[in-house]
């Protein structure tokens, strides 16, 4: 990929050689019927285009729904550190700088970027990794305070399994909640209709 505009374009599945699409398409119909064969069509999809945000998409659905959820997680960690290249950050997430990242509501690196952050996030709760999944979610907040990837539900889940809620349980004391106020009410700083001030 040359620049940022393929990058762009690569996010939404641009910039595939035909050879690469042609196994990126063979994986997902051998995906849920024969997992091995899926998996040597990844592998040659990767030969041709080890970055291409599509082959590591695909990667990361492969192992995510075979209920692989580390070898997920790794994707994802691949993933952050070619989406930080893309956006000229540090490789490392936990060294990006903490303060909101522009275009978070339209720019496709950055939406990749933060979207696979959160799946990382999602990735490290399922796997019991409670301060990985903590620490991942509070950069994300950092990084997308206006909650354009819908992290604060993920944190909200999060925070009520520590206090013994069911996650999954809802709350009908509670309103919708966007943005900012999303991250508020998901980490108990913010007002709750209903609630006594």
């Amino acid at each position: 990929m040359d620049g940022l505009a393929d990058f762009d374009d690569a996010v939404l599945g641009g910039g595939l050689s035909a050879e690469t699409e042609a196994a990126l398409k063979e994986a997902g119909q051998l995906r849920g019927v024969e997992p091995a064969l899926a998996m040597a069509a990844l592998m040659r999809a990767r030969s041709l285009a080890p970055d291409h945000p599509a082959v590591l998409i695909a990667f990361y659905r492969h192992h995510f729904y075979g209920h692989r959820l580390a070898a997920a997680r790794d994707i994802a960690r691949r993933a952050l550190t070619v989406g930080a290249l893309a956006l000229d950050l540090p490789t490392v997430w936990r060294d990006v700088p903490d303060r909101p990242l522009p275009e978070a509501g339209s720019g496709a690196r950055t939406r990749f970027y933060l979207f696979v952050l959160k799946g990382y996030a999602y990735l490290s709760l399922r796997l019991d990794d409670q301060n990985e999944a903590r620490d991942a979610l509070a950069k994300l907040r950092e990084l997308d305070p206006e909650d354009r990837v819908g992290g604060a539900l993920l944190e909200a889940v999060r925070v009520r399994a520590l206090v013994g809620d069911d996650p999954d349980a809802p709350d009908a004391a509670d309103a919708p909640a966007f943005g900012a106020a999303a991250w508020a009410r998901a980490s108990g700083t913010g007002h709750r209709p209903g609630a006594s001030a």
